[in-house]
C-alpha cells in the first residue's frame, strides 16, 4: 500500500460500501478491507433475499422505531435519509418500489441488484478493496489514529471508519470483531444481545406438540412474571412497544402487538413474536417472562362464549376435534383437544358449558414461559454495541480517539423489521465517510 492511501474503511457490508464510496467521492484515496471473499454478503440475506432497504414511514415514525437510541440518527436522516438512498440506487439503475405496508425493496425483488449498484459505485469513484483482510486492531498515537493492523501487516492511515457490523450472521462475516477493536481503542460496548430472533420456550414438549402451527393475526403479550400468573384483564386493546406512538406499557406488561406468529419445535417465531423479542431479551434479565396468544382477538370473552355455544349446538352431532377446527390451524386441533381434557370424539351435543368455557380461556390464552432467545447467530440484528454518547451524531467521529469513525450496526441502534437497521447503516455509513474526506482534506491544506 502506498503513502497516500489516507482513508481505511473496516467493512465491506452495507454502511461500510456507503462510507467508502462516499468518502472517495470527494476525492479521498481510500481502502476498503473485507475479511470475507465479497462485499454484502448480509445485504444479499436481507428480506429474505429481496432487501428490505428502507421505509415509507415520516423521519420521526421512523426514528421511533430505534427507542430512546433513536435520537441520535436525527443529524444523519436530516443529511442523508429516504429519498436519497432511493435516488443513489437510481443513478446505477437501481429503481424502487414502495408496498403497501411501507417497506421499500429494489423493483426486481433482488438483493443483488443492491450490491451490484454499490461494487459500480465503489469502481467509478476508484475505492481499494481487498478481500479475506481480517483487522486485529488499530495503531493509534497521541490520541489520533494512525493505522490498522492486519495479521500480515500494519497499514498507516489518516482516518479509519469502523464499519464491521454486528455479531449475528457470522457466515456473513460479522463476526463481532468490530467491537472488540472497540474496546481495544478504549471505547464502551453495551452488552450485546441478539434482536428479532425467535424465543425459546420452557416448555419444548408443548412446542413440538404444536411444531408448524402457523398463527395469523394474533394478539402477543408478553408479561413480567411466570405463565401461571398472567392477568389477562391487563392487556391492553392497543398495540403498545417500542415504535408504536401512544402509551407506553404498564408493568407487568413487556410488549403487546398484533400479527402473525409461527409455533416451532423449539418455541415461537414469526414476524410479531420477532418484534417483540428484544423488549423479551432485555426483560429476562429483571426475571420470569411469559407470553400469551390471543387467538382470537377481534372477538372479547362474552362474544367468543355466546359463539361456541351456537358453534356447538349447530353441530351437535359432529366431535369435539371436529368442530374446534372451526377455530384453529390444523396442527393445534390435536393439542388443543388433549390440553382441554375433552375426548376428541365427543359429540357437539354433549359438551358440556365447563367444556366450552375450557377450550374459551386456551383460545383466549394460549400461554408459554420463555426460557430465552434463539442464538445470536440466528438473529437478524445485533442489539448493543458501540456507546453512541462517545460517538459525535453530527460526524460519526469518535469523542475518545480522533480521525476514528463509526458506522452501520457496530454502534449501539437496532430497531424492528422494515427496512430501519439498513437505512440507519446507509446513512450513518455515508455520514462517516463525508465527515472522514472532508477532514482529511482540511488537514492536506492546513499543513500545505
Amino acid at each position: 500500500m502506498t503513502e497516500n492511501k489516507r482513508i481505511i474503511v473496516i467493512g465491506a457490508g452495507a454502511a461500510g460500501m456507503m462510507a467508502a464510496g462516499r468518502a472517495a467521492e470527494l476525492d479521498a484515496n481510500v481502502l476498503l478491507l473485507e475479511n470475507m471473499d465479497r462485499p454484502g454478503n448480509k445485504i444479499l440475506i436481507s428480506g429474505n433475499g429481496r432487501c428490505n432497504l428502507s421505509n415509507s414511514l415520516d423521519m420521526d415514525i421512523f426514528i421511533a422505531q430505534f427507542g430512546t437510541n433513536g435520537q441520535f440518527l436525527y443529524s444523519a436522516f436530516s443529511r442523508f435519509f429516504r429519498d436519497d438512498m432511493v435516488d443513489f440506487l437510481r443513478r446505477y439503475k437501481v429503481e424502487c418500489k414502495t408496498e403497501p405496508d411501507g417497506k421499500i425493496y429494489p423493483i426486481t425483488d433482488n438483493a443483488r441488484d443492491i450490491v451490484r449498484a454499490f461494487t459500480h459505485y465503489l469502481d467509478k469513484t476508484g475505492v481499494t478493496i481487498r478481500y479475506k483482510t481480517a483487522v486485529k486492531g488499530l495503531t493509534i498515537e497521541n490520541g489520533r489514529v494512525t493505522g490498522v493492523q492486519t495479521a500480515y501487516e500494519n497499514i498507516p492511515a489518516d482516518a479509519v471508519i469502523i464499519a464491521t457490523g454486528g455479531s449475528n450472521h457470522p457466515q456473513t462475516g460479522s463476526t463481532g470483531d468490530g467491537y472488540i477493536i472497540a474496546g481495544k481503542t478504549g471505547h464502551t460496548v453495551t452488552r450485546l444481545r441478539p434482536g428479532l430472533v425467535p424465543l425459546i420456550v420452557a416448555d419444548t414438549k408443548k412446542a413440538k406438540q404444536m411444531q408448524g402451527a402457523s398463527l395469523s393475526d394474533v394478539r402477543a403479550t408478553a408479561f413480567q412474571c411466570p405463565a401461571e400468573k398472567i392477568d389477562v384483564s391487563l392487556i391492553p386493546r392497543a398495540d403498545v412497544g417500542r415504535g408504536i406512538s401512544g402509551k407506553r406499557p404498564k408493568p407487568p406488561i413487556i410488549e403487546n402487538r398484533t400479527g402473525n406468529a409461527i409455533i416451532t419445535h423449539f418455541g415461537l417465531s414469526g414476524p410479531v413474536i420477532l418484534e417483540m423479542s428484544g423488549a423479551i431479551v432485555d426483560a429476562l434479565e429483571n426475571g420470569p417472562v411469559s407470553v400469551n396468544i390471543d387467538l382470537v382477538p377481534d372477538k372479547d370473552r362474552d362474544r367468543l362464549r355466546e359463539e361456541l355455544q351456537q358453534t356447538f349446538n349447530k353441530y351437535s352431532k359432529r366431535t369435539y376435534q371436529n368442530i374446534i377446527k372451526e377455530y384453529l390451524p390444523p396442527k393445534l386441533t390435536g393439542p388443543f383437544a388433549s390440553m382441554t381434557g375433552v375426548p376428541t370424539k365427543k359429540l357437539g351435543n354433549q359438551i358440556t358449558q365447563a367444556e366450552r368455557e375450557t377450550l374459551l380461556n386456551l383460545l383466549k390464552s394460549l400461554r408459554f414461559d420463555i426460557k430465552g432467545a434463539y442464538s445470536m447467530a440466528t438473529a437478524m440484528v445485533t442489539a448493543g454495541g458501540v456507546l453512541l454518547k462517545e460517538i459525535n451524531p453530527r460526524t460519526m467521529e469518535s469523542q475518545l480517539v480522533k480521525g476514528l469513525y463509526f458506522c452501520g450496526e457496530v454502534l449501539d441502534l437496532d430497531a424492528g423489521t422494515g427496512g430501519f437497521n439498513l437505512q440507519a447503516a446507509f446513512s450513518t455509513g455515508y455520514i462517516a465517510g463525508e465527515s472522514a474526506a472532508l477532514a482529511v482534506a482540511t488537514a492536506d491544506a492546513a499543513t500545505s
